[in-house]
């Protein structure tokens, strides 16, 4: 070009328009870490057991395996393991009971070491978020410290996968996800790759929408009994 149109365009004035400008360059992602622990637990608990229902005794099984704490911000923080042991992903849920629900996995969890407890037999049950897991553990007791469970966190069959990776003698599969067209979409994905994998694989609902419903459901009905 001549040397003023070259300068023109250089410049990005030709025809009125500017180039794209250059996108700044991405950070990287920080290195996971679990959020500051409170002093005490007395607001999770309260939260948890007045709001949620769920059974003290079971808050402090997962309390005493450093896999349930409250942070500095007084939020329930769900923490998952790695198969030595290492924290490597934390969900965190606010005990705010007015207003709107805050909920989020911390900057660099690694999304297949969820939420989970390890057990002894050959069950493993699958739920979305860790609350309706510890609401279906309060439900239905018997036996509950025997078997496996873990919380999505959301719908993906990642974490299950992981489970059944560090636990090969798994062999059957409940899916209690949520009973809406998410939690039945991802459902029917999962037990189509469960069962190509050999495993049994067995859908248990919620009656309402998820297990913490039914769970405060069956607690009003009993408050509500003359």
């Amino acid at each position: 070009l001549p040397y003023q149109e070259a300068v023109l365009l250089l410049l990005g004035r030709k025809n009125g328009k500017s180039y794209e400008q250059a996108k700044p360059a991405k950070e990287a992602p920080k290195p996971f870490a679990l959020p500051e622990p409170y002093g005490t637990m007395r607001r999770m608990y309260a939260y948890l057991m007045r709001q949620r229902h769920i059974d003290r005794e079971v808050i402090s099984y997962f309390v005493h395996e450093k896999l349930l704490y409250e942070d500095t911000h007084h939020n329930c923080v769900f923490v998952g393991l790695d198969g030595s042991g290492e924290a490597k992903h934390a969900h965190i849920r606010s005990t705010n009971s007015e207003g709107r629900v805050f909920r989020m996995n911390t900057e660099s969890s690694a999304s297949e070491h969820c939420f989970h407890k390890n057990g002894t037999d050959k069950s493993l049950y699958v739920f979305e978020a860790p609350i309706d897991l510890l609401s279906h553990i309060t439900l239905y007791p018997y036996g509950w410290q025997e078997h496996s469970y873990v919380a999505c966190c959301g719908t993906s069959i990642q974490p299950v996968l992981e489970r059944l990776r560090q636990n090969p003698k798994l062999d059957t599969v409940y899916l209690c996800l949520d009973n809406d067209d998410a939690g039945n979409d991802a459902c029917d994905r999962m037990t189509d790759t469960l069962e190509d994998m050999g495993l049994e694989v067995q859908r248990l609902c919620p009656v309402r929408k998820d297990w913490n419903d039914d769970l405060r459901a069956k607690f009003e009905k009993k408050e509500n009994l003359p």
